[in-house]
């Protein structure tokens, strides 16, 4: 650990970023210091703030996903039209989205970017939706905030940040109940969404159990 806090004070990071590296990431803190040196490495090339926790985030991240992998994720990105900056950009405002599967990225662009039409900067500056449950969340919002655009309650230009982050009881207020006078369908095709998405999850569930 001694080798790993002294590698970081050298970097900058000030003594409220070494408490919590102590007290909360004790999986890094403890970690070989070669393999500390390396991700350390990474994290700063992604021009992390040393002072803030997203930097801890960020270096307990990049030790959880191998070079070969966080390689091919990198890939996938630029894939669909993240430069490389752009993606260190994304990963510097949701550290998280490094471990997610290669099969989950390009889902929830291909449907955020063919299906919904947004640009890939756009999901780039909201990093976090890709975190999302693409059946439970991601598409269920969309399929009612696509139609609000088309009967003039809301611009075409919105960002994916402002339904698809709120917690449920806000986005119910904001995108559904607020527009029930003049689109009495909302709710209803909302809840339909749902139960249609759970019950294709209970029936691919239980022809893998036949398996």
């Amino acid at each position: 650990m001694v080798p790993n806090i002294e590698l970081s004070r050298e970097i900058g990071a000030p003594q409220s970023t070494i408490s919590l590296l102590v007290t909360n990431f004790p999986d890094v803190a403890f970690i070989k210091h070669s393999r500390f040196d390396m991700a350390l490495q990474e994290v700063r090339e992604m021009r992390f703030d040393p002072s803030k926790s997203a930097f801890l985030i960020a270096l307990q991240d990049i030790l959880k996903v191998k070079k070969p992998n966080w390689e091919s994720k990198l890939e996938v990105y630029k894939g669909w039209g993240w430069s490389k900056d752009v993606a260190f950009l994304a990963f510097k405002r949701a550290p998280q989205s490094l471990l997610v599967s290669e099969e989950k990225i390009c889902k929830a662009m291909d449907f955020l970017i063919n299906q919904m039409g947004f640009s890939c900067k756009d999901i780039a500056r909201n990093p976090i939706v890709i975190l999302l449950s693409l059946k439970k969340g991601i598409i269920p919002r969309c399929s009612v905030v696509k139609i609000l655009p088309a009967n003039g309650f809301l611009k075409n230009d919105i960002s994916s940040m402002t339904f698809l982050l709120p917690i449920e009881k806000r986005f119910l207020d904001k995108f559904v109940i607020k527009f029930l006078d003049h689109a009495p369908q909302l709710m209803n095709m909302y809840r339909a969404q749902i139960e249609l998405l759970d019950v294709e999850i209970q029936s691919t569930k239980g022809r893998i159990e036949r398996l």
